[in-house]
């Protein structure tokens, strides 16, 4: 008598999903990840321009010994003191901001929502000009920008009444405090000290000149350690841009998901600013841009921290690199891209009839 036992056929994984193990499957858009490689190859091309051009450019041959901390002489200092910390500083802000952005966007359910609009840039200037121009041998530059955000931020929380729980609350008292912002940086600049203003101009329009290993690490760090939970609290927020009485009764807890989807994006913009100064535009363009490569509905977070990292890479280098225009701070060339950008948006839509 022979017993034979029949093994269950093992169970293909859903089509557009990566599967780990047989409990976990992710989705995965096609269009998503062929734009995430597209992205991370138009960086790698761009930050080696960044090391390679110009006169103290590092010759490609040399770059790899460069890399793993074998350069001698003229590559080793350009490496390790002027364009290394540049190029980190450059990636992790940009990074930081684009996923800033599409956490704020989602939250708010505008896709011309930006933590700039809720005031932490504002507030991270009119900290740097105080600090900067009131105590310049006490408080660094870049820990007034800081506190100036967490101060700006506080106010929005408090003056909100519902904390960062509503979305149209949150905006509208985030232009107020942006304008109170601005006017305590212009009454500081022009009417405290306006002999001594010029120390600030690169500053608070966004500036990656004599950056250090110390401001990349500290951007590369809040990125690391709120990069994750903004992947865990994802799949939330894109239930959520169904509306909150669906996201409710699907149990993804919309209030609770919103308000650590703003906690993360204020931390990853107020690190940004601490080391860069507040740069405009990109945390409203990057989103922007992955959310059309994709062509899908969601966050698209890993999309908009590569198209963030990307885009202020790009401008950095046409500040190096521009002639035309020596040390301009990079703050502006993202001011060029962001006003393009909502440029052609606006030709678009009008095209289309929407407008």
């Amino acid at each position: 008598m022979t017993v034979t036992t029949r093994t269950a056929p093992a169970r293909k994984a859903p089509r557009g999903y990566l599967t780990v193990g047989s409990t976990v499957a992710v989705p995965v858009r096609r269009a998503s990840v062929l734009a995430g490689l597209g992205l991370f190859v138009l960086l790698l091309a761009a930050a080696v321009a960044t090391l390679a051009w110009g006169r103290l450019g590092i010759e490609l041959a040399d770059l790899p010994a460069a890399l793993v901390g074998d350069a001698e002489g003229k590559d080793r200092f350009v490496f390790n003191r002027l364009r290394g910390p540049r190029l980190t500083v450059a990636i992790g802000v940009g990074a930081a901001l684009g996923l800033s952005g599409a956490l704020f966007q989602s939250v708010t359910r505008n896709p011309l929502g930006s933590p700039d609009v809720i005031g932490l840039s504002a507030g991270a200037g009119a900290g740097a000009a105080f600090c900067a121009l009131m105590f310049p041998d006490t408080v660094p530059v870049p820990v007034g920008a800081l506190i100036g955000a967490i101060l700006a931020m506080a106010l929005v929380y408090v003056s909100t009444g519902t904390g960062f729980r509503n979305p149209a609350r949150l905006v509208i008292a985030g232009i107020g405090v942006a304008a109170m912002g601005a006017a305590v940086t212009q009454y500081v600049v022009y009417a405290l000290e306006r002999d001594k203003a010029s120390v600030l101009t690169a500053y608070v329009n966004g500036s990656l000149t004599a950056r250090s290993w110390t401001d990349a690490t500290t951007v590369w760090l809040v990125l690391a350690a709120a990069a994750p939970l903004a992947a865990l609290i994802s799949r939330r927020l894109d239930i959520g841009e169904m509306g909150d009485d669906i996201a409710e009764a699907l149990g993804s807890e919309p209030k609770k998901a919103k308000t650590l989807a703003v906690v993360l994006a204020i931390a990853l913009s107020a690190a940004a600013v601490s080391v860069s100064g507040p740069i405009a535009f990109i945390a409203l363009t990057a989103p922007q841009i992955a959310r059309r490569l994709s062509r899908g509905s969601g966050p698209h977070l890993l999309l908009s921290a590569l198209t963030g990292g990307l885009l202020l890479v790009l401008a950095d280098l046409c500040s190096q690199q521009l002639a035309l225009f020596d040390d301009l701070p990079v703050g502006i060339y993202t001011m060029a891209i962001g006003g393009a950008y909502l440029g052609y948006l606006l030709v678009r839509e009008w095209r289309r009839g929407v407008l």
